[in-house]
């Protein structure tokens, strides 16, 4: 295979993704309880790349898109997350092109609750093209969803890491979104064909700007389908996810990743974004670029994360329900 990644990537993606400090935040001393952070750093290097011109849009079928996958299972192999399946492609067609989603799997450290699977996932796919704007017409997706995917590629290396999870995490980054959910809709099926234990999944859709400082820091689709915004924001201790009642005007449920996965399975699966219509003017438009993200922001809101997955990942039985309709 072409050799995609530079050995300065390569670097980028072997080095430590996170800074250790203490629990108050300050850095950590010998002989203290540490824990690691998600740093600006690490996620501004994955954005550099996946939403590079290099990349020229990252369209399904796209040589870009090739790029993406690469790059996306060098990630998840440097950080010791291994392949869900045979590889780490889950690999469809879409009528003469070829498509994959990316699937990797960090092992929860309990023998029971590690046969239970929680999916997290971001499609990192986008639509190549847009409108020409001052001679630029490679729509870079750098909100649309490089963020997202970057968000599940570092709760993957966190929990790879830490080993602090009792279930097990799919990683899970789809391909052809942007047709349809034509890649969730695809993996989706398998696993369910396969019978996995799924308990939960998460999809993070456009998390690379801040919401106004009034509201909470994201949204779930989907909010009253399921208990899982309380039960994350429990564990938190924050309101980390709130409801937005555009979410629900706009179907916003229906319309990202998290669908197929209710769908074929059943359970609760949302969206959660910081992406809200009003706070970032860019959507499917080339100036969707890494220079529009907040680095500060994302990398607050996955360390905010962080401890309510820890807790719906580590309760003893299956909190998170589906609501009665």
């Amino acid at each position: 295979m072409k050799k995609i990644l530079s050995i300065v990537s390569i670097a980028l993606l072997c080095s430590c993704a996170f800074n250790v400090k203490a629990p108050d935040g300050t850095p950590g001393k010998d002989g203290e309880n540490a824990k690691p952070i998600i740093t600006q750093e690490s996620v501004k290097a994955s954005m550099n790349y996946l939403a590079s011109d290099e990349l020229g849009g990252r369209e399904t079928g796209s040589e870009g898109l090739e790029k993406a996958a690469v790059f996306i299972e060098e990630y998840l192999k440097s950080n010791g997350i291994k392949p869900y399946f045979k590889t780490y492609r889950d690999s469809f067609k879409l009528k003469d092109l070829d498509a994959y989603n990316i699937v990797g799997v960090v092992e929860g450290n309990d023998p029971k609750l590690k046969n239970e699977y929680v999916i997290l996932g971001g499609h990192y796919d986008h639509i190549g093209q847009g409108k020409v704007v001052e001679g630029d017409s490679i729509a870079n997706g750098a909100n649309d969803d490089a963020s997202g995917t970057i968000a599940a590629m570092e709760f993957g290396a966190y929990f790879a890491k830490t080993k602090t999870n009792k279930r097990s995490i799919l990683i899970t980054l789809y391909d052809a979104e942007e047709k349809g959910l034509k890649g969730s809709a695809h993996l989706a099926k398998r696993l369910k064909n396969e019978g996995i234990n799924a308990y939960t999944m998460i999809n993070f859709e456009m998390i690379g700007v801040p919401r106004a400082s009034t509201e909470a820091i994201a949204y779930m689709s989907g909010y009253e389908r399921s208990n899982f915004a309380e039960t994350l924001n429990g564990y938190a201790g924050e309101e980390v996810v709130g409801f937005f009642e555009g979410a629900k005007k706009m179907s916003l449920f229906m319309r990202s990743d998290n669908f197929p996965f209710f769908n074929e399975l059943n359970m609760p699966a949302h969206a959660i974004s910081t992406f809200d219509f009003t706070n970032f003017d860019y959507y499917h438009h080339v100036d969707d670029e890494v220079d529009q993200m907040d680095f500060e922001h994302m990398a607050n809101f996955m360390n905010k994360m962080i401890p309510a997955l820890e807790g719906m990942m580590n309760a003893p039985t299956k909190e998170v329900v589906l609501n009665d309709e």
